[in-house]
């Protein structure tokens, strides 16, 4: 197999040199170009696996050479080494296509994580979204994951509750050089306040009542992996200002301790509420939001997907029970639902209709829709949610019998309760059983 071939672009010598005996340390051949115009020529003339430029060069600069490969070598994952202390250029750098930025003066072992993670990209094979549907949006959205997820960017989900966040953000870890690392889901509303430093950051024996043993925390643990921020509008202003700290300096410090430590997870995050809005308000730190919006990927709501709920509904059906069907009425109401809950709505109402339709037929009487003039409060819609509720209760209660019966075999359990083991395991998790 031949050596991985980079292409560095400087016009300091010594730089040049430092970069050419560290990567070749590495087992990786090197080019070195001194201007932008050269480095084109290069990259038009060989076949690179990553490119590292300076910032500063006598004919332009890296941002230029950065925009200039996004069209004629895109494949090529280029870093930029920029300034200690320049945040706005190691910005714009991401968001013009960079995959990551090494700040100066060079630390030698991030250089190394970086062109590790980079040369992954390439020897990596993509994976097949598991985002479905045809329609435009949902094209032009598998396109975006698959741009962003070669970038180390942080990168901002934004769209309606039930709209699928958590899964674009997984797709993005999965297809990108982090793969191997830790997927971290954190829901920012779910962690009371005052353990919120704690949790995120970890802390030392001893530094607070009962605080019994060093404790690693959620930052830590996404270290070479990726931390999603779910619901990141739910941060007390107080842990903005700290993770802002995090995102900008890669160091973390746990509670009781006096020594940052290195932090290397990609920051992802996501929430249903309008991150703008809430910054003009006064009520989310805007240097927050600009650290974490570097991408914004908008995730469309199901009643602007056309037919994708259709085959949604389909593949839907096929992981609860292979041998139920819908009937032309029912496709039809699903088209013409406004579906406010989204993807996980439409979960949600094929579970029951599955439950309790008799036939092996949905029918549209079986998907118990919500008028279009029903709102949250109204009658209609809190018997639908309290029936959905009582039919979880039934089916958890089953199913934790079934276990209790088989001495938690799943494959017996689902014998017994006429699933597959595959039907059995989506309701485990659907329902939260442990």
């Amino acid at each position: 197999m031949n050596e991985p071939l980079a292409l560095v672009v400087d016009d300091e010598p010594d730089i040049c040199e430092l970069l050419t005996l560290t990567l070749g340390r590495m087992d990786i051949d090197t080019r070195t170009a001194t201007d932008v115009a050269g480095a084109k020529s290069l990259l038009g003339s060989e076949s690179f696996d990553l490119c590292l430029t300076d910032m500063r060069l006598p004919d332009g600069d890296g941002l230029d050479l950065v925009d200039w490969m996004q069209t004629h070598a895109a494949a090529v994952p280029v870093a930029v080494i920029t300034a200690h202390g320049n945040v706005e250029t190691a910005v714009q750098a991401l968001k013009l296509g960079a995959f990551d930025f090494i700040a100066k003066p060079l630390d030698l072992n991030n250089l190394r994580k970086i062109v590790e993670n980079a040369l992954k990209l390439d020897r990596r094979n993509e994976q097949h979204s598991r985002l479905q549907g045809r329609s435009e949006p949902m094209q032009v959205l598998r396109e975006m994951v698959d741009k962003v997820a070669r970038s180390q960017a942080p990168v901002h989900i934004s769209g309606e509750s039930g709209t699928g966040k958590e899964l674009v953000a997984r797709l993005i870890h999965e297809s990108g050089p982090r793969a191997d690392g830790q997927f971290v889901p954190v829901n920012c509303g779910a962690i009371p306040a005052e353990l919120m430093e704690s949790e995120f950051f970890g802390h030392r024996k001893g530094s607070f009542t009962g605080a019994i043993s060093d404790q690693i925390g959620l930052v830590q643990s996404a270290d070479g992996g990726t931390l999603f921020l779910d619901e990141i509008a739910d941060l007390p202003l107080s842990m903005q200002v700290k993770l802002l700290r995090v995102i900008q300096e890669k160091t973390v410090r746990p509670v009781g301790s006096s020594v940052e430590e290195p932090s290397d997870a990609r920051i992802v995050s996501a929430t249903h509420k309008n991150l703008g809005r809430m910054v003009a308000a006064g009520e989310f730190r805007e240097d927050l939001y600009y650290r974490i919006n570097v991408i914004e990927l908008p995730v469309p709501a199901l009643r602007d997907r056309g037919d994708d709920v259709i085959e949604l509904a389909e593949y839907i059906l096929g992981k609860l029970s292979a041998n139920t069907t819908l009937d032309d009425g029912a496709r039809q109401a699903l088209r013409n639902y406004d579906f406010p809950g989204n993807v996980r709505e439409l979960e949600n109402m094929l579970e029951r209709a599955v439950t309790l339709c008799t036939s092996g037929t949905i029918y549209e009487a079986d998907l118990n829709l919500r008028s279009a003039t029903a709102t949250e409060d109204s009658p209609a819609n809190f018997t639908a949610t309290d029936l959905g509720n009582q039919v979880e209760d039934v089916q958890r209660q089953a199913i934790m019998d079934a276990l209790e019966k088989t001495r938690f075999n799943k494959t017996a359990a689902a014998k017994l309760l006429g699933l597959s083991f595959r039907q059995l395991r989506y309701r485990i998790k659907k329902l939260g059983i442990e």
